[in-house]
């Protein structure tokens, strides 16, 4: 087993009311020429303060997978029309060949920070497509699966191998992380601080885990949410993505 551990990433793009930190899990190994690790193209971190607009834009060849743990992201298309993103109800958007949204918070929405995963497709140009709706409740000190590949158990699916998970640990309790034969791990702790294998991870800071021990375990240090990616770094990916190339 290796772990590679990341601090709070230096990639950072400031547009004033909307800022974004990409973490990207190829970066984690020294030396890696690919920003990706596999399927898993980039982790964004998203801040949006109130009344926030982003116009309409296009992505492309991106599975893109909204995961707000508090407040609302206010998403709007042409073919869908509004859907509000919160913690009970994740997005994924399948971009595929071309899909065109926009994002927003309103005035009276509290200050947003989230994060939006971007999935390399297995196969350029597919149809697009929009998955939104309920979540089961989060519970504390447990793993929820919300993504997986698709044709899986996960109640929203990507068109890659890749397993999406998070968990909110209370202070001084541990979990085993998820586990798929022959998998790596990578993960992002978003809030609180954690120890895996003896090393400690606070908030944006990430690891990826190459070969995972089958009782890898995730020790809170304070009240902490954590997402974890259980990824297939051989599966057969697309490098055309509006932001997974």
């Amino acid at each position: 087993m290796k772990i590679y551990k990341a601090t709070r990433t230096k990639f950072v793009n400031d547009m004033g009311l909307f800022r974004i930190h990409f973490s990207f899990p190829g970066y984690s190994i020294p030396g890696n020429s690919d920003h990706g690790y596999g399927p898993l193209a980039a982790v964004v971190e998203s801040f949006l303060d109130p009344g926030t607009w982003i116009r309409l834009h296009e992505h492309s060849n991106d599975e893109i997978i909204s995961w707000v743990p508090d407040g609302t992201m206010r998403h709007d298309d042409v073919t869908v029309g509004k859907l509000a993103t919160d913690k009970d109800h994740p997005m994924v958007m399948n971009a595929g060949r071309s899909f065109w949204h926009e994002e927003r918070t309103l005035d009276d929405d509290p200050p947003l920070r989230m994060l939006q995963i971007f999935v390399r497709p297995h196969t350029l140009d597919l149809p697009p497509k929009i998955q939104h709706g309920p979540l089961i409740p989060a519970k504390p000190n447990a793993w929820r699966k919300f993504v997986g590949p698709e044709g899986s158990s996960a109640p929203f699916h990507v068109r890659n191998d890749v397993e999406i998970w998070d968990i909110r640990l209370e202070s001084n309790s541990s979990a085993t992380f998820p586990r798929e034969p022959g998998w790596d791990i990578y993960f992002y702790a978003f809030t609180g601080e954690i120890k895996v294998s003896g090393t400690i991870f606070k908030e944006a800071e990430t690891g990826l885990v190459q070969k995972p021990d089958a009782n890898l375990t995730l020790n809170a240090v304070k009240n902490s949410v954590v997402v974890a990616f259980l990824i297939k770094s051989t599966a057969t990916v697309t490098r055309k993505g509006t932001v997974g190339r």
